[in-house]
């Protein structure tokens, strides 16, 4: 079974993160500017938070408050669900599911190595079941002849 540094190999290695004091508008900006669903709310070197389009959404456009005059910190969800490298994609997948959270920072001695999605557990296990079918359609078909 993969693990999540598995998971992050399979990524580019950057992970995008925004400091606690940055407005609720430029966290959103850059969401969408990188087409990706959150940032890891950073003070320093050190995790503190998650900044999700479903903050946005719920705390943000939801009660109209300006995004423009509205830090980051005063938002974010904390504390955040993390893992470690060595964690296994199936425990991954099922704090996620748990939580009901789609995006895992992965962390280890303190340092913020990067995030997975819910979508790259997806894409993996994709992968791994169309492996599965290919290998039994082979072995149907070879098999009857």
């Amino acid at each position: 079974m993969p693990t999540a540094q598995d998971i992050l190999k399979t990524k580019p290695s950057a992970v995008t993160t925004v400091g606690e004091d940055a407005t609720v508008m430029d966290a959103a900006k850059i969401m969408s500017d990188k087409r990706i669903g959150a940032l890891v709310v950073m003070r320093g070197e050190q995790v503190i938070g998650i900044f999700s389009e479903r903050d946005v959404l719920n705390r943000v456009v939801a009660k109209s408050i300006n995004p423009c005059d509205t830090i980051v910190k005063d938002v974010m969800t904390t504390p955040v669900a993390c893992c470690q490298p060595t964690t296994r994609m199936a425990e991954c997948r099922s704090v996620m599911t748990e939580k009901r959270i789609r995006h895992l920072p992965v962390v280890a001695e303190g340092k913020l190595l990067g995030m997975i999605s819910s979508g790259d557990i997806l894409a993996i296990e994709h992968g791994e079941q169309q492996r599965t079918i290919e290998y039994l359609h082979a072995y149907l078909h070879e098999g009857t002849r």
